[in-house]
């Protein structure tokens, strides 16, 4: 007994450090130093904010997926043709149309060019993708390779930044916030990070590695599972509290008005001064976009593999996944980025409402998830019409609407009306 015990808790300490690669991509690297820059003073009250809208939201998604084993009981309630169109505009979204050529564009920015000017750009994507189509090919390898070895390594990689930074601060922390509500801003930050999305894809990827482990039993899956989710969330929340406390000790030094990415060049390189700020930032940030594609392509290949009932093989999605993101990842981030942003602010508050509604099916009928979900989509359309000028943005005026929950008030309106419509048997 004593045995099995110490066997989940070193597999939940695996797991759980895999998941925190998977959620610490580079993107998520730059929210936190520039929220601390905006709010001085106020800088942990804003931390707080920016934690519960993120990872607060992508640990409840994942307790969600463990509780009913999967991600296709939470779309269930729209029915199985519709459930399916949204999941795989959403893996394909997170796979290999937008964010895995992510990592590898902002990879050669951020790493290479630096260090490296004229580096031959698509050579660099073939390099770049054939390491991460060596590290994901075999499906039951990724989360120990993850988690076993590439973790750790950015994890002190980090870790070191921070305590460098709490020894030799580079400015006080006591200037006061250039926001209105550093809360509000935490939470805006938070969200705008859309982790929960990627929580839909990591559950499964979690939940096979749990079952590979040797844990068969529902209890002990659950347990083991929950384990890693906790792990990861307080390695997120070390990494995440010292990057906001590093952006508030420069508050004084630079201006809000700068960009986010040039911020944290800018504050690796005054902690560590020349060449080698240089090569650490490239090396952290190849790590944190590295473990992110790899998590992202085996969780796309394993996707399509299940979708298609195994008719189309793991080891050859990944392949094509790999072979497809590196034509994309030639565009340039700002492209990638600015094509994702309305993609996927159309599918983030449905599933959002989907997730939470998981945990109230006893109280929430099909009806009410079905009304929700489609409201808070079409709340989605309504914002990104909004931004291409097609029609005004009501939403904003309506509560929470000034952080981007806009969609809230109008979905909790459609579950109350879905639950006076009764089901079908």
């Amino acid at each position: 007994m004593e045995k099995n015990t110490k066997k989940a808790t070193l597999d939940s300490v695996v797991i759980g450090a895999a998941l925190f690669a998977m959620f610490f991509g580079a993107g998520n690297m730059i929210f936190p130093p520039y929220l601390g820059l905006q709010a001085g003073r106020e800088w942990l009250t804003a931390f707080l904010g920016y934690y519960i809208a993120d990872i607060g939201l992508a640990l409840v998604a994942m307790f969600a997926l463990i509780r009913v084993q999967g991600r296709e009981p939470i779309l269930r309630p729209l029915g199985t043709k519709i459930s399916t169109l949204f999941m795989s505009a959403i893996v394909l979204c997170l796979g290999p149309f937008i964010c895995i050529p992510r990592t590898a564009a902002t990879t050669y920015e951020l790493s290479i060019v630096p260090l490296f000017e004229k580096f031959n750009m698509p050579l660099f994507f073939v390099l770049f993708f054939a390491l991460v189509l060596i590290l994901s090919i075999n499906e039951s390898a990724v989360v120990d390779i993850v988690g076993k070895i590439l973790t750790p390594v950015l994890f002190l990689g980090l870790i070191f930044l921070i305590v460098l930074g709490i020894l030799y601060p580079l400015g006080p922390t006591d200037t006061a916030p250039v926001v209105d509500s550093v809360v509000a801003t935490g939470v805006q930050s938070g969200y705008q990070t859309m982790d929960v999305l990627a929580t839909t894809l990591f559950g499964a990827l979690i939940l096979n590695s749990v079952a590979n482990k040797g844990h068969t039993q529902p209890k002990q899956q659950i347990r083991v599972a929950l384990g890693a989710s906790i792990v990861a969330g307080i390695g997120l929340l070390i990494v995440y509290l010292g990057l906001t406390y590093l952006g508030a000790t420069v508050s004084t030094v630079y201006n809000a008005s700068m960009d986010r990415t040039q911020l944290l060049i800018l504050l690796i390189q005054d902690l560590m001064p020349g060449r080698l700020g240089i090569l650490f930032f490239g090396v952290v940030v190849c790590l944190a976009c590295l473990t992110t594609a790899i998590a992202l392509t085996s969780s796309a290949a394993e996707y399509f593999t299940t979708l298609s009932r195994v008719r189309l093989q793991y080891k050859g999605l990944v392949t094509l996944i790999c072979v497809f993101s590196a034509v994309i990842s030639c565009v340039g981030t700002e492209t990638i980025i600015a094509l994702a942003s309305p993609i996927l602010s159309i599918v983030y508050p449905p599933i959002l409402v989907l997730v939470f509604l998981s945990f109230l099916r006893k109280y929430v009928n099909a009806w009410g998830c079905r009304l929700g979900a489609l409201t808070a989509t079409a709340c989605g359309m309504i914002e990104v019409l909004a931004s291409f000028g097609v029609c005004s943005n009501f939403l904003t005026l309506l509560p929470f609407g000034s952080m981007g929950f806009g969609w809230l008030l109008p979905a909790v309106a459609a579950i109350i009306i879905g639950c006076l419509i009764p089901d079908k048997k």
